[in-house]
């Protein structure tokens, strides 16, 4: 049976390296802008897409997306509602990867904090989803339940809620600049912290439904 401190240890490393790079750049880039960095930013930014960190989380999001499916194939009570969190997941990981969020932006044409105003819609869906699946988490093993309650909330805390500020600066300050940088920095990496969660409980919630059968 998988190790699962194990499991958790070394996704949370590749985490820290990915994340730590990533700041390493944007601050280098920031003091001291050169040839080698501007080689190095795409590829190691977080606020880049198509490069490592993006590759790291839509990883992370795809295994999500496969073990909620393991669950569901064992059919426990709420196995449609497991299948339901595998789709979500896998629509996540390709969004993540294509980018697809990012070209709904635009249609309501706000300011400020909703600068990026895609958030409004996707805060609804969110709320929507959560009513709907609320008798399942209801339902979860409390350890279960806790373990994805707050992977979820930090997952959506950077996806969501740090899209707030990182609006209100892009709007005022520009993205070209450290403080856009730093912000996202943090979104990204909340989002990065939130799946590995995920990841962990799922994985755990699987191995004590496979001992308790």
């Amino acid at each position: 049976m998988l190790d699962v401190a194990a499991l958790r240890r070394r996704v949370l490393y590749a985490v820290a390296i990915v994340a730590g790079l990533g700041l390493v750049v944007e601050v280098w880039h920031a003091r001291a802008p050169g040839r080698v960095i501007e080689a190095l930013l795409p590829k190691l930014s977080l606020s880049y897409e198509g490069n490592v960190p993006t590759w790291l989380s839509s990883g992370l999001l795809l295994v999500c997306a496969l073990t909620a499916g393991a669950i569901a194939r064992a059919r426990p009570a709420w196995h449609r509602h497991w299948w339901g969190i595998a789709a979500m997941l896998t629509y996540m990981s390709l969004d993540e990867a294509a980018e697809i969020h990012e070209h709904l932006g635009g249609l309501i044409g706000t300011n400020g904090i909703f600068y990026f105003d895609w958030v409004i819609p996707a805060a609804a869906v969110v709320l929507v989803v959560a009513l709907i699946y609320l008798p399942f988490v209801r339902a979860l093993e409390p350890r279960t339940r806790t373990r994805l309650i707050i992977a979820a909330a930090v997952y959506l805390g950077g996806a969501l809620v740090m899209e707030l500020p990182l609006g209100w600066w892009t709007q005022h300050r520009g993205s070209e600049n450290l403080g856009y940088a730093l912000i996202d920095w943090i979104e990204e990496t909340m989002e990065m912290l939130g799946a590995t969660l995920a990841l962990v409980a799922l994985v755990r919630h699987r191995q004590e439904e496979m001992r308790g059968a």
